[in-house]
Formats: structure tokens, C-alpha cells, sequence
């Protein structure tokens, strides 16, 4: 199994012919591109509205401006537009930034699933990236992952990250069991989430929930 439809928003023809190839390597059977985050806009509410959603969009952060009138025209403001009118829908961000002052927001405040940095062996990371979040799975790549500890001994989920950042805000796992079961999430009983924050601990090899947010703190999880 693999996503059926796939927005690309991207306005540089090499990038977008690379990640054409990439997802039709991997059975995606209906892909879309773009040039302009005002047209990725329309095609993500065209979607919903004839009750075809596009399950991935993936998109550069960057779009140089050539005269075109267009109310959005960054990525970001693109991603929480998109957000905004589809939250489940999931986004790799394809791009050459790799400033972790600006990867860390685009993840914990946005839900960003993926960040593939632009690089010799992007396509590789392209599709690893692609299979992790098809699983569930957050993908950082490059240098980006590099700078990660945690790479090979967890992969942290949305989920994972959404949980962790709540108790930074002082909520209590109750608190957080109901407004993840408001937002309609699954597995978001109180005996999950207990469960879920077990295993990370387990598998990171720290004892308390300080620690832990310490960890994902100094390795910019949240």
C-alpha cells in the first residue's frame, strides 16, 4: 500500500521532475504539481470538495516571485493554509534550508511530517522519507539528521512530538487525553498515552519525563 494522491508544490521543473520519478517508483498513481502555493491551495480544497482529498503534499519552502500576483508565497504560510482545511493531511517539505530554528517550528507548530534537505543523495532520503510518514513516522534528512542523536534508536511519531510538547506546556496527561480525544485522535486514552511515554522513555534510555523533555529539547524534537 502506498498514498493514492500526491500534491507536489514546486517551482523549479528539475525538483519537481525528480520527485514525479520518486513517487512513481514507489506506486503513487496520481500526482499533481504545481508552480504556485496559491494554486496548491485551490487543488487541496478542489479536492476536498469533490471528495477526492490528496493524502501527501510535498512542497519547497521558497518560491521565487516572477510578477504573478499570489496571496501566499512561502511555504510555511502555504502548510498552515493547507493545515488549516485539511489537518490530516500529511506534508514533506522539500528544500535546501537547513536551519533548525526553522525546521523545529515547521514540525512541532505545524505538523510537519517530513524534511528532506536538497542534497546529492536527496533522492534516496526521498523515498525513505515518503515510506516513514506513509508509517506514521517523522523523517529529518542530510545534515539535518546528522545533528539528531536519537536517529537510530527512535523514530519519533506527530503523535509522539504533539504529547511531548503539551506536557512542556503543563498539561497533565488527562488533560492532554482529552483534547487529543476532542481533536479526534486515536489512541488517545489516558492508558496510551501512559503507554506511549513508556516506551519512549524505555527505548531512549531515560528515566523521568524531565529527562525526556530535556532530550528532545537538546536534539530539537520539540
Amino acid at each position: 500500500m502506498m498514498f493514492k494522491r500526491v500534491l507536489i508544490a514546486e517551482d523549479h521543473e528539475n525538483s519537481s521532475s525528480s520527485l514525479k520519478n520518486t513517487l512513481e517508483e514507489l506506486g503513487v498513481k496520481e500526482v499533481d504539481y504545481v508552480a504556485y502555493c496559491d494554486h496548491a491551495l485551490s487543488r487541496i480544497k478542489k479536492g476536498l470538495s469533490v471528495d477526492k482529498p490528496y493524502d501527501l503534499m510535498i512542497t519547497d519552502l521558497s518560491f521565487e516571485e516572477d510578477g504573478s500576483p499570489q496571496d501566499i508565497s512561502d511555504g510555511a504560510t502555504l502548510i498552515k493554509a493547507v493545515k488549516d482545511i485539511q489537518p490530516d493531511i500529511k506534508i514533506l517539505v522539500f528544500t535546501v534550508e537547513s536551519k533548525s530554528e526553522i525546521i523545529t517550528p515547521l514540525i512541532k507548530d505545524l505538523g510537519v511530517h517530513a524534511y528532506v534537505r536538497k542534497a546529492r543523495r536527496d533522492i534516496k532520503d526521498l523515498k525513505l522519507a515518503i515510506e516513514a510518514i506513509f508509517n506514521g513516522k517523522i523523517f529529518l534528512s542530510g545534515q539535518i539528521k546528522q545533528n539528531r542523536t536519537e536517529t537510530n534508536s527512535f523514530s519519533f511519531t506527530s503523535l509522539d512530538v504533539t504529547i511531548i510538547s503539551l506536557i512542556v506546556e503543563g498539561k497533565t496527561q488527562m488533560e492532554i487525553s482529552l483534547y487529543l480525544q476532542a481533536s479526534n485522535v486515536k489512541s488517545a486514552s489516558l492508558s496510551s498515552i501512559e503507554k506511549r511515554l513508556s516506551l519512549i522513555k524505555n527505548a531512549l534510555g531515560v528515566s523521568n519525563t524531565g529527562q525526556l523533555i530535556a532530550y528532545c529539547k537538546d536534539n530539537n524534537i520539540i
